[in-house]
C-alpha cells in the first residue's frame, strides 16, 4: 500500500493559487478542443453543448468515486487503475478534497512495430465537496490495487457539535 502526499490548504472558502491555475488551464484546453470540434463540423450551429461535453471527455477523466461520512470523518475512495502513487496529488482544503493525476504512454520501439494501441496518457481531476469542515492537518491518503482511499477527519468543533 503506497502512501500519498497531501497538499494542505488551511484557509476556508479559498482555493490554492496553484489549483486555480490548473483548473483554468483545463478549462482553456476544453474550450479550445470544443472550438476545434465546432470547426471540424463546418461551424454548424446548435451542437455547442455536444461539442463541450465531448471536449471534456477527451481532455479530462473523472474516475468512479464514493464519499462516505461517519461520526468522526469522511472517507473517499476513487478507482484509479493504472496510476502509481507518484502520479497522484491530493489537495485538502477545509471544505473539499481535490485529486489530480496524470500519466503518459509512449512507445519506445523496443517491442516491435505497434500496429494497434488504445493506451493513452490520462489526465484526471476530481473535486469532492464536503458537507462540513475537516481537519486538513490530519488528512491521509493511500493507494492500494488501483483504489485511492482518502481519510479526512472532521474538524474538532464540528465533531463536538455532533456529539452534543
Amino acid at each position: 500500500m503506497a502512501s500519498i502526499t497531501i497538499r494542505k490548504h488551511r484557509e476556508s472558502g479559498t482555493v490554492p493559487e496553484t489549483l486555480l491555475r490548473e483548473m483554468s488551464a483545463i478549462a482553456d484546453e476544453i474550450r479550445d478542443r470544443a472550438f476545434s470540434l465546432f470547426e471540424r463540423r463546418g461551424r454548424t450551429m446548435g451542437w455547442d453543448l455536444d461539442d463541450w461535453l465531448q471536449a471534456e471527455r477527451e481532455v479530462v477523466w473523472s474516475p468512479a468515486s464514493e464519499l462516505v461520512e461517519n461520526k468522526e470523518d469522511f472517507r473517499a475512495r476513487l478507482a484509479l487503475p493504472g496510476f502509481d502513487a507518484k502520479d497522484l496529488e491530493v489537495t485538502a482544503t477545509p471544505n473539499a478534497l481535490v485529486v489530480r493525476a496524470e500519466s503518459t504512454h509512449k512507445h519506445e520501439g523496443k517491442e516491435g512495430d505497434v500496429r494497434f494501441c488504445e493506451f493513452s496518457g490520462k489526465k484526471m481531476f476530481r473535486r469532492l465537496d464536503l458537507p462540513s469542515e475537516i481537519d486538513v492537518d490530519k488528512v491521509t491518503a493511500s493507494l492500494d490495487k488501483g483504489i485511492l482511499e482518502v481519510t479526512a477527519p472532521k474538524a474538532m468543533a464540528k465533531r463536538l457539535q455532533v456529539a452534543a
